[in-house]
């Protein structure tokens, strides 16, 4: 009898697969890890190692990932054999409970269309004066106290904290509660026990607001899905919880690390703060947000998915079952869209970047995250000009545990 073409393409390989995720270079903590880019160079589509041991494709090129992402024979559904879990805490998360990013259509579709309308252009254009004056307040806050401070606790994590509280309908005097935990859930040393135990308290928390909601429903998020999807029967109050703990848990903790993140690289990069600084042109903050998103890709693990059927992309076959790893950091350095693509050029046309995904499954929150960013960028350099970095570089605690990356703690003056 011979073997099954999959399981001895993955025994084969596992030995020889490099790990993944791989270090960043000591030195250089904006650029994806120099063995990552290496084999983005040598070989662009193939095996990596896991920590559960699997095998799962890497895939680095650009145009691959677009259209892997764009193509039907993938999936996102987190149950699968084979899917290529980030940590052993996330698997277990997802396991016990998906949300309408890990499913596929029609169900994906189904489900993100209840949160769709407050995440809308239109809607989160009309935010822009609300964000705008918690940004001078914090501001204020910080010119008004001593220096130095931690610019992740007074600025980076209270903007997009305050504007994710009051779109979805959650008290901010919680925040502490809420942090903490979602800051469990994407650490990738957080146990399964750890993972569960947070996931419990942040939805049991949020199934007792949707409850309150049914009885006393505002103008936010949570009501509308108390009062429309749980009162109707067609969402229970746990999914309406597990939809807020993903919107609550994704809405503060990217734009957090980014504002923290894109300040620093900023700091490290004066003649393009420079050009951000002394601008107030629109155009000019919203492409340098862009090339910001592009340069530092956050989301750094890769997008997971799990091939249905087999697929030839590069000139490779993927096979039906298995694992696929998207290396969108690498992805947003490809030599062959975005030319010179390790340097920092706030006017480069970066909007074709995949800091946020691509195709059906690309975020749902990208346009509140632009108005963040734009707000901030746009405001914090221009009303604190001699802002700097308090530390060495050396000193910086980055998140190489997490998985968003970022900064911990970000001591500046000014």
């Amino acid at each position: 009898m011979s073997a099954d073409p999959v399981t001895t393409t993955t025994s084969t390989h596992a030995a020889e697969a490099p790990r993944f995720p791989m270090p960043r270079a000591t030195g250089c903590p904006f650029d994806p890890p120099p063995a990552l880019r290496a084999l983005a160079d040598d070989t662009p589509i193939t095996r990596v190692r896991l920590w559960d041991g699997s095998t799962p494709w890497l895939v680095s090129r650009y145009d691959d990932q677009r259209a892997l992402l764009s193509d039907p024979r993938i999936s996102a559904d987190s149950t699968l054999p084979h899917y290529p879990h980030t940590t052993a805490g996330q698997m277990t998360v997802r396991k016990e409970s998906r949300t309408f990013i890990n499913v596929d259509d029609p169900e994906h579709a189904r489900l993100r269309r209840m949160v769709t309308a407050p995440f809308s252009i239109k809607r989160v254009q009309a935010l822009r004066p609300a964000i705008q004056k918690i940004v001078d307040g914090l501001i204020d806050d910080m010119l008004a106290g001593p220096a130095p401070v931690d610019l992740v606790e007074a600025f980076a994590l209270p903007v997009p904290s305050l504007v994710i509280s009051e779109l979805l309908g959650v008290p901010y005097a919680d925040h502490d509660f809420f942090q903490r935990n979602s800051r469990l859930l994407v650490n990738r040393a957080t146990t399964p026990e750890e993972a569960l135990a947070a996931q419990h308290r942040l939805v049991g928390y949020l199934e007792r607001l949707v409850a309150d909601k049914q009885a006393h429903p505002g103008e936010d998020l949570l009501s509308q899905l108390a009062v429309e999807r749980v009162a109707t029967g067609e969402l229970s109050r746990h999914e309406a919880a597990m939809m807020g703990r993903l919107l609550l848990t994704a809405g503060h903790e990217t734009t957090a690390n980014m504002i923290a993140l894109g300040t620093l690289a900023l700091l490290r990069h004066p003649d393009q703060l420079v050009r951000l600084r002394e601008t107030d042109d629109p155009k000019a903050i919203a492409g340098a947000v862009e090339e910001l998103l592009r340069y530092l890709t956050i989301v750094h693990g890769g997008r997971r998915r799990v091939a249905l059927e087999d697929i030839e992309v590069g000139g490779q076959i993927i096979r039906a079952t298995e694992g696929i790893v998207l290396a969108n950091d690498v992805g947003n350095r490809d030599t062959a869209v975005f030319a010179d693509p390790d340097r920092l050029d706030l006017q480069r046309d970066a909007r074709r970047h995949i800091a946020f995904g691509f195709g059906v499954h690309q975020c749902l929150g990208q346009p509140l995250a632009r108005v963040e960013l734009q707000v901030v960028y746009g405001t914090l350099y221009r009303r604190i000009p001699t802002l700097r970095l308090a530390t060495d570089l050396d000193q910086v605690p980055f998140k190489h545990d997490a998985l968003v990356y970022g900064v911990y703690e970000l001591p500046v003056a000014w």
